[in-house]
């Protein structure tokens, strides 16, 4: 296996240095639930003409973070959609919606947004596998934590999901990243704290319904809350990736990270 992972590298390390070159785009889509237009990159193959149907990864941004971020800050990741002949889709998140829709922020229902309008949306526009086994979803930080609860919550619409640095149990955070301002205060509404932290989510899960890839580094803030999720996936016997390695919470290692989830992304794609 490690071989296997060793020679795809190297191999995306070749065609990145050919060359084709991934096509970026910046456009409109609209939120019905929100009455609001929000910017989405779309990154398409090179070849994405002559291509007939492509999977998607959806590309979730981190707490204060938007639409672009991965563009900019990640320069050169987009060769991926090449080497994969995949869609990657960078939607907008706002600045600290988490990816819930919220009870207490009528503005900031993201959860219906991304899985919902905006996968039909890329469904209706791009030549797209319009089934879970051709749609996944992964993200950093804020957006690792949305992509594992979309993926959970929406299984008939994502067949993999990845996190990277992701918060994916808010509990020990009453105070950061106005989490309270989308589900009130953890004192006065601890029930919603408790249903909507990612790590108490996992009987929506049965082994192989899912594929589920992992990835924080060792000096990462978040690295204990990774180490229980994988710890409660291990326990429920439910079959994922979870890789530790050295780095901490910055585009360093998040440069680096979103290649192991792509090349995860399209191995599950290729799957018969």
């Amino acid at each position: 296996m490690k071989k296997e992972l060793f020679r795809s590298l190297i191999l995306f390390l070749f065609i990145c240095s050919t060359s084709q070159a991934a096509v970026v785009d910046t456009v409109d889509t609209y939120s019905a639930v929100m009455k609001k237009t929000f910017k989405t990159v779309v990154i398409k193959p090179d070849n994405y003409a002559s291509l007939s149907e492509l999977p998607v990864v959806y590309l979730l941004h981190g707490h204060g973070g938007n639409y672009a971020n991965w563009v900019k800050n990640a320069a050169g990741f987009q060769k991926a959609a090449d080497f994969h002949n995949i869609l990657i889709v960078c939607p907008d998140g706002g600045i600290g919606s988490w990816y819930w829709d919220s009870s207490v922020d009528p503005q900031s229902q993201y959860e219906t947004y991304i899985a919902k309008e905006l996968v039909a949306f890329v469904d209706s526009k791009y030549k797209t596998i319009k089934s879970p086994k051709g749609r996944g979803i992964t993200g950093l930080s804020m957006g690792g934590h949305g992509a594992l609860y979309l993926a959970l919550r929406h299984q008939d619409i994502f067949g993999a999901a990845g996190s990277m640095s992701g918060g994916v149990d808010i509990r020990p955070f009453p105070n950061n990243w106005d989490m309270a301002k989308k589900l009130g205060k953890y004192a006065d509404q601890p029930e919603r704290w408790e249903q909507n932290t990612v790590i108490n989510m996992l009987h929506l899960l049965t082994p192989n319904a899912l594929a589920i890839i992992i990835d924080c580094g060792t000096d990462d803030f978040f690295i204990r809350v990774n180490e229980n999720l994988h710890e409660q996936l291990m326990y429920r016997n439910i079959p994922h990736d979870y890789i530790v390695r050295p780095g901490a919470h910055n585009w360093n290692y998040w440069t680096n990270a979103v290649q192991y989830q792509l090349l995860f992304m399209s191995n599950y794609f290729s799957k018969k």
